[in-house]
């Protein structure tokens, strides 16, 4: 069933009003020239249908997908280029936001948006001159719909692989490189600045080839500066615009975003060995906006440093190598001791909440940070001091994590300082604190109305300066350890120890089979080298096999040639005739050869007797074994008749008991009934007895009869072999040319005993 709506559409002073008919499902059931306005010659009509789309197409995934599979990608970027792309005018805005309702939050599209390769097509979009004096407000609009369009596509909560290919797609096009170049360009108005800022973070976001071009790109400045500090500059000046602040830090995150590389070289910036007093780095203008008095300054900058320590531990090691010079003629600080030394000074909200964010991600899982932290007598009394008192409303997110940082403390302590071990720490909390109030203390973080919003996406999204507390990496690290230091602050020292037994224990296991594992290897090395080794051999020995054959060969035709050579001479000497020398020889030769067949006669002789007893005796033994297994068949089967005949006659006899009982049952006497019944049953039990044994008697005799017949087989394969012994001698006297008279006998045996077993 179809329900018809009115859409009403209005464009300026104009109101259109389009009819469609939507099923009661949702889908739209389009008529046949529904979407033929976007290709009408007419642009009156072509817009319409634009602004009819728009409406049709909000928040409905089902008519996002029929649209885009009508080919409507297609045909609004040939629109797009025709009006003008970012120079154009409310055409452009009107496809912009078509294809935005399309893509948005819709996989589906954006797979098809990717694979007909309209990512490509988005490249001259963002084609700038020299000359940005002068934008006007719709091109304004224009570009930073474009860019949004561009971020739709790369959006962190897209599927991963779906982002990188994209990502991937956008570089390989230059897509990328474009967005770079308006990125240092000038003249750019502030708010499509900022938009491209971050459009650039999502797209180099977790990729490895794009975050390396980023770290590549130059400002055009003199002398050139990577495009990295320039950003960070504006981070750190307070006079720029907090959301273009905002946006840099979103991009100096995303850049390290699962980038090992980056972090390093943003940390190895800090180092006294790499530090270039002639030019501005990274890392000097992190520790300018850390330590200034611009408290937005000094979280973001807490909070871009965090990023470069994030799942690193080597650079959370290299980070405790930084020095500062605080002041002409003190010695110089490390980095760490500074962040603990403005906590304690009394510094904003905000500069407290993003230098202990900074601590707690430095020290979480690096337990040589740990030792550091707690080397300083003054760290530990200072965040119980701040644990234990009764704050207002703002301080109780500071006291939350004060409580974290000193349970990562704890989590992470390798027991290598005598007085802040895990024990004692546990003890400090319990005697000041209490740990009950520590853990509720700690609860305060993720209560904070704040922290849900900053965990939701890792665009920094804040409202006001003042706004700006948490980070959303930081979120996913909360997460992580609450849990665990709650544990590990209420568990006893017993739990303790038999936890480190089980972790012994567990670490010898894992020794054990990483042993076996490598034995494994080793042993899987082993054989494939010996396979190699077999390989290469048979391939010798087949190599071997041919040459031994083709001189097998050669050797056969030598022999031949030898043999001719041997008849031509043998008729050369039958032409020449023989002398007499020779001819006593071969008389000599001759004479003996006759001696020798005289002896073979006469052994032929002998071994024909010897067969003609052998056969006759074989033959007679088996006319006995014949005689004796007929007579022992015919007796078992006379006894088995008789058993059979006597198990039926005790069956009538019991048939006729059970019967004779049945009528003594309805007898009218009770008393006699009894007495015929127990008589009855005796002479019944008897009866089945004598079955029983009968029956037994049957079986041993069949079992009897079966080993009979087995005997019998066993007879007749001897009598088989014996048989093909005597016919192999046969054939050798055949072989010699002697009469053989035997003709055999076991076709007799065969034939008698195949009667013998049908008759059983």
């Amino acid at each position: 069933m179809y329900v018809r709506y009115t859409v009403h559409v209005q464009k300026g002073n104009k109101n259109i009003f389009k009819v469609v008919h939507v099923t009661s499902e949702g889908p739209i059931v389009f008529s046949p020239g529904l979407m033929d306005l976007l290709a009408d010659s007419r642009e009156v009509i072509r817009n319409d249908g634009l602004l009819l789309l728009q409406q049709l197409t909000k928040g409905n995934t089902a008519i996002q997908k029929i649209v885009a599979f009508e080919n409507a990608f297609e045909r609004l970027l040939e629109i797009i280029t025709e009006e003008g792309s970012s120079d154009g005018g409310i055409v452009v805005e009107d496809c912009l936001l078509l294809l935005l309702n399309l893509l948005k939050n819709n996989s589906s599209n954006q797979n098809f948006f990717k694979e007909g390769s309209y990512i490509q097509k988005m490249k001259s979009w963002f084609e700038v001159g020299d000359d940005n004096s002068g934008w006007s407000a719709q091109k304004v609009t224009n570009l930073h719909l474009m860019l949004q369009l561009v971020r739709v596509m790369v959006s962190p909560v897209n599927a991963p692989g779906a982002t990188a290919s994209c990502q991937k797609a956008m570089f390989q096009c230059g897509l990328l490189q474009q967005l770079c170049t308006i990125l240092m360009a000038t003249g750019v108005p502030a708010d499509i600045l900022t938009e491209t800022i971050n459009t650039v973070s999502e797209v180099i976001r977790g990729s490895e080839v794009n975050q390396d071009y980023f770290a590549s790109v130059n400002a055009p400045s003199n002398p050139p500066r990577p495009a990295i500090v320039v950003l960070l500059m504006s981070m750190v000046n307070e006079r720029q615009p907090f959301v273009l602040r905002c946006a840099v830090l979103y991009c100096f995150q995303c850049f390290l975003y699962k980038n090992q590389k980056g972090q390093g070289e943003i940390v190895a910036t800090l180092l006294p060995s790499t530090i270039d007093a002639s030019s501005v780095s990274a890392g000097q203008l992190l520790c300018g906006g850390l330590f200034s008095a611009d408290s937005l300054s000094n979280w973001c900058a807490a909070v871009a440093l965090a990023h470069a320590l994030q799942d690193n531990l080597t650079q959370k090691e290299q980070l405790l190598r930084v020095q500062l010079a605080t002041s002409l003629g003190k010695p110089p600080v490390s980095l760490l001791q500074q962040c603990t030394n403005i906590l304690s000074q009394g510094s904003r909200v905000q500069t407290k909440v993003g230098l202990l964010m900074l601590l707690c991600t430095w020290i979480s899982n690096c337990p040589i940070a740990v030792m550091h932290f707690l080397h300083n007598q003054d760290n530990v009394p200072f965040l119980t001091g701040q644990i234990s008192e009764n704050l207002g409303e703002d301080e109780r997110l500071v006291q939350g994590l004060c409580a974290l940082l000193l349970g990562i403390c704890i989590y992470y302590n390798d027991n290598s300082l005598e007085n802040y071990t895990k024990e004692k720490l546990k003890q400090l909390i319990e005697k000041r604190i209490g740990k009950e109030n520590f853990v509720e203390k700690l609860g305060f973080i993720t209560k904070h109305e704040l922290y849900s919003r900053a965990a939701q996406k890792p665009q920094p999204a804040f409202s006001a300066p003042e706004h700006m507390l948490f980070d959303h990496e930081f979120t996913k690290l909360i997460k992580e350890l609450e849990g665990m230091i709650t544990k590990a602050v209420l568990k006893s020292s017993e739990d303790e120890k038999k936890e480190e037994e089980v972790k012994k224990t567990l670490e010898q296991h894992d020794s054990i089979i990483t042993q076996y594992k490598e034995l494994i290897r080793e042993q899987d090395c082993q054989i494939t080298e010996l396979k190699e080794q077999v390989a290469s051999l048979s391939s010798q020995s087949e190599t071997l096999q041919n040459t031994v054959t083709q001189q097998f060969s050669q050797i056969q035709q030598h022999r031949d040639q030898y043999n001719i050579l041997k008849l031509k001479l043998g008729k050369d000497s039958h032409v020449n005739g023989l002398q007499p020398e020779e001819r006593s020889q071969l008389r000599e030769q001759l004479e003996e050869l006759q001696r020798q067949n005289q002896l073979l006669q006469t052994q032929l002789t002998d071994r024909d007797s010897l067969i003609t007893s052998l056969v006759r005796d074989t033959f007679r033994t088996c006319s006995w074994i014949r005689c004796r297994l007929s007579e022992r068949a015919g007796v078992c089967l006379q006894e088995v008749e008789l058993l059979r005949a006597q198990l039926q006659s005790q069956s009538a006899e019991i048939t006729e008991l059970q019967r004779e009982k049945q009528e003594l049952l309805r007898a009218p006497d009770a008393t006699v009934r009894v007495f015929q019944k127990e008589v009855m049953e005796k002479e019944l039990a008897s009866a089945s007895s004598t079955a029983a044994v009968m029956q037994t008697e049957k079986n041993q005799l069949q079992q009897e009869l079966q080993e009979s017949k087995k005997e019998q087989d066993d007879l007749l394969m001897l009598l088989a072999d014996q048989d093909q012994k005597i016919l192999s001698l046969k054939h050798r006297l055949k072989g010699l040319g002697e009469t053989v008279r035997y003709t055999g006998f076991l076709g007799g045996v065969r034939s008698s005993s195949v009667l013998f077993l049908v008759s059983i």
